[in-house]
């Protein structure tokens, strides 16, 4: 299947794993751009340049087709040594760079002499308008129903993907509610050029995260995913258990007067503890409403394979019968 999106990353299906914390691995992003997507190391997750560029190199070693890295900038008062990790990025030969958080300007011009192709994921229309205007490549427009962090104006793809369309002139992917050929083929009809998916492919095969986690979602329904940290106006989706009750218990308790601080055992520092170890009910992290619709575990090849005859179908024979 030829879009705008395929062609501007030289990938053979539009669908691109976004970037997700201590998941997205070389293992994971490799067997994503085998299947023919774009797989995605997670730049962050391995935190210091050196750490990174062995990540790259171990991808490499997996994979000969196109993929790419995240990079999420957020504010700290200790941030990452972002542009050692962008020279990386570039000596590596990296083709493309998913950007998150904060405006990326100030390392756009880098990457772009490098001719790194630069996709940023935007929770809203203006946001979207923005990352074309500094010279994004392309945008992932992240509905409300995603998991991670869907921003705080509450807008579902429905809504969102076809105010995308009329505005920008750069492609863009749908992110948050993506999971099958149906996600795809609908996308598409609202103006996407492809789907982004996080949550999907942690149900998969070659996810380097434990079992628990896979099982997690694939046991969990629609209604099972909460917000958390809107007072701290950080909103985060994510699987409900017993630290996010917690959490949500503070939230409750404390409303305006919420400190990171008052949160800090459910949400520093959880990730290895969970994604690693299994221990589910160590404290809060991301995952999409689209969890719903997650009833497998199946590699990255055949869960791919079957989005594009699912979409092929649903093209070719459902709506040419209407």
């Amino acid at each position: 299947m030829k879009t705008k999106i395929t062609e501007l990353f030289g990938i053979e299906n539009p669908i691109i794993q976004g970037g997700m914390h201590h998941v997205g691995f070389a293992e994971l992003a490799a067997a994503v751009s085998n299947a023919g997507g774009l797989g995605t190391i997670t730049g962050l997750t391995q935190g210091t340049p050196e750490k990174l560029a062995n990540e790259i190199a171990r991808c490499k070693e997996m994979t000969d087709k196109p993929f790419a890295v995240n990079l999420t900038f957020l504010p700290s008062l200790t941030p990452p040594d972002y542009p050692g990790l962008i020279k990386e990025i570039i000596d590596a030969g990296v083709p493309v760079v998913e950007t998150a958080g904060r405006n990326p300007a100030e390392y756009l011009p880098a990457l772009k002499d490098a001719g790194i192709k630069v996709i940023h994921k935007c929770t809203s229309v203006r946001h979207s308008i923005k990352a074309q205007s500094i010279g994004c490549d392309a945008v992932s427009v992240d509905g409300f129903e995603c998991g991670g962090h869907p921003g705080e104006d509450d807008i579902p793809n429905f809504i969102l993907l076809p105010r995308a369309a009329e505005e920008l002139e750069i492609p863009f992917v749908a992110s948050g509610g993506m999971a099958d050929g149906r996600s795809l083929v609908a996308a598409m009809a609202l103006g996407a050029e492809g789907m982004n998916m996080g949550t999907r492919f942690i149900a998969t095969q070659d996810a380097p995260v434990h079992q628990n986690v896979k099982e997690a979602i694939v046991n969990a329904t629609e209604l099972d995913t909460r917000l958390i940290m809107r007072s701290l106006t950080n909103t985060e989706r994510v699987l409900n258990n017993e630290a996010v009750e917690r959490l949500m218990e503070k939230e409750k308790a404390l409303g305006d007067d919420l400190k990171f601080e008052d949160i800090i055992d459910e949400v520093a520092g959880v990730y290895p503890k969970i994604m690693h170890e299994g221990t589910m009910e160590a404290g809060a992290w991301s995952c999409g409403m689209v969890a719903g619709l997650v009833n497998d575990i199946p590699t990255v090849q055949d869960l791919i394979n079957n989005i594009m005859s699912q979409a092929d179908e649903i093209i070719k024979s459902k709506l040419q019968n209407f």
